[in-house]
C-alpha cells in the first residue's frame, strides 16, 4: 500500500480526508483504530481510541474514548455532506498486550474498546463491514481514502487488507 500523501493520525486524535490521502496511526495495541468510509463522496475519517467511555462530560480529548469519538467524528462528516446510511466501518486493534494477575478492568481494556466501539457504531446505525481485533499483537493501520482500503501491519507478519 502506497504511503504518499500520508496524514498521521496520534493516539486520543482524529483525521478527515476527502478524496485522496492516506491516514496512518500507530501503536494500535489495546487501542482502537476506527475507519469511517462514505464511498460516494469518498471521505474518509480515522479516530485512534484508548479507552471505551468518556465518564465525564466536558472532557479535552473526545477521540480518546469510543464513545464521544465515534459520535463528534460522524457529526463532522456529515458537516461534510456524508450520508450516514453509506458511512460503513472497519475497526483493527483491541489487543491484550500485557497478561495481569486476576481479571482487573485493565487486564481486559482491548476487548471492552472493541466491544464499546462496535456498540457505538450499531447505535449510530453504521455498518461495520471488516474488523481486525483482539490477539496480542500491536497494530499499524493504514486508511486509503482514495479507495477506502484499510491496510494492518504487524511486526513480522503478512499485512492483512481489509
Amino acid at each position: 500500500m502506497n504511503e504518499t500523501g500520508k496524514i498521521v493520525v496520534g493516539i486520543a486524535d482524529m483525521k478527515i480526508a476527502r478524496q485522496q490521502g492516506m491516514l496512518i496511526t500507530y501503536a494500535l495495541g489495546s487501542c482502537i483504530g476506527i475507519c469511517l468510509y462514505d464511498p460516494v463522496i469518498k471521505l474518509g475519517a480515522l479516530i485512534h481510541i484508548m479507552l471505551p467511555l468518556n465518564m465525564e462530560a466536558g472532557r479535552a480529548h473526545p477521540f480518546k474514548y469510543a464513545d464521544t469519538g465515534i459520535q463528534q467524528t460522524l457529526q463532522k462528516m456529515q458537516a461534510m455532506g456524508a450520508n450516514l446510511s453509506r458511512v460503513t466501518a472497519k475497526i483493527a486493534g483491541g489487543a491484550k498486550m500485557f497478561e495481569m494477575q486476576g481479571d482487573g478492568a485493565l487486564g481486559n481494556i482491548g476487548h471492552r474498546n472493541s466491544e464499546s466501539v462496535k456498540m457505538m457504531l450499531r447505535k449510530a446505525g453504521v455498518r461495520l463491514v471488516r474488523e481486525e481485533v483482539g490477539g496480542s499483537v500491536a497494530r499499524t493501520l493504514l486508511f486509503d481514502v482514495a479507495t477506502g482500503q484499510a491496510c494492518i501491519r504487524s511486526y513480522g507478519k503478512q499485512d492483512i487488507i481489509i
